[in-house]
């Protein structure tokens, strides 16, 4: 049941704020975020805290003028998307990149922490940083696409010597430790990121990439499980484990394919374990990746059809 308490101005004419229906949620807010981030702010005319977030929110939207667009949301004419989104008071906020909520929070915020939430976000979809080490960073991150993952967490460590709150060197030293296999280096890497950059896009994909990691080491035999499937569709604790090990030896198309037919049989199956594998694996993916969008078209149509 919705506690819901607070309110705010409808959205202006505005070419990247606009108010959104469960009509056209779809559309404005899924859809549209697959090329830019969209921001969805829960809101009803009588919350008093929306009427402070709101108009700052809408601000910054405006001055990012269309690296970031607004969805408004009022939870009055639309309880449906409040429920599936779980909005539990408001204001409530969500980041959307390319169809999956990446980012919130709830109440009304301070200016400076919005203006951070605003960039974060058009940071985490491709954005510039503005940092002088964004280079440094590039550079790593070659290395560890090249294979050499020992060069790259040196090049990540030193980088965060010289600035240790840039939230994609943490992350990247996390991967790196990932691929040289040193998996408590890379919890104790993790375990030293900021608190207040442990939900910054670039540790969410690191932590899932762990995750994933530490889940691959107790992966079962592809085959056994993919005959456990075929012989019972409806064993859904075979079907995840099938999935598991299929990321695991490298197919994550396939992993996201089993997970999702899951998610059909039985959302609820597992407190939604497949559909919360599946955002670890977006996650652990690179945003561009083409399993990611297809996989998030396909889960949003499935959540809200």
């Amino acid at each position: 049941m919705l506690e819901l308490g607070g309110g705010a101005k409808a959205a202006g004419k505005s070419e990247y704020v606009k108010d959104v229906t469960e009509a056209n949620f779809m559309a404005e807010v899924i859809e549209k975020s697959q090329t830019v981030p969209v921001i969805v702010d829960f809101w009803a005319p009588w919350c008093g805290p929306c009427k402070q977030l709101g108009p700052a929110l809408e601000a910054e939207v405006e001055a990012a003028k269309g690296a970031v667009v607004m969805a408004k949301v009022n939870v009055d004419e639309n309880q449906m998307i409040a429920g599936q989104m779980r909005v539990q008071s408001i204001p409530t906020v969500y980041a959307f990149w390319q169809g999956q909520p990446i980012d919130g929070f709830q109440g009304a915020l301070p200016p400076s922490e919005i203006k951070s939430f605003v960039a974060k976000l058009i940071e985490a979809s491709g954005g510039e940083t503005g940092n002088g080490l964004g280079d440094a960073v590039e550079a790593a991150e070659a290395m560890l696409a090249e294979g050499a993952a020992e060069d790259a967490a040196e090049t990540f460590a030193a980088i965060l010597e010289e600035d240790g709150e840039l939230a994609e060197a943490h992350g990247g030293l996390i991967r790196a430790r990932i691929a040289l296999d040193q998996l408590d280096a890379a919890g104790a890497a993790l375990a030293a990121v900021p608190p207040k950059l442990s939900d910054s896009a670039p540790v969410e994909a690191a932590r899932a990439q762990l995750d994933l990691a530490k889940q691959a080491q107790s992966a079962g035999p592809l085959d056994d499980l993919k005959s456990k499937v075929e012989a019972n569709p409806d064993d859904h604790q075979a079907r995840f484990d099938y999935a598991q090990a299929l990321y695991a030896a490298g197919n994550a198309e396939e992993a996201v394919d089993q997970l999702l037919e899951l998610f059909r049989r039985d959302r609820e199956w597992d407190n939604e374990a497949a559909k919360t594998q599946l955002f670890t694996i977006f996650d652990a993916l690179k945003p561009n990746d083409p399993v990611v969008a297809k996989g998030r078209r396909r889960l949003s149509s499935m959540i809200f059809a």
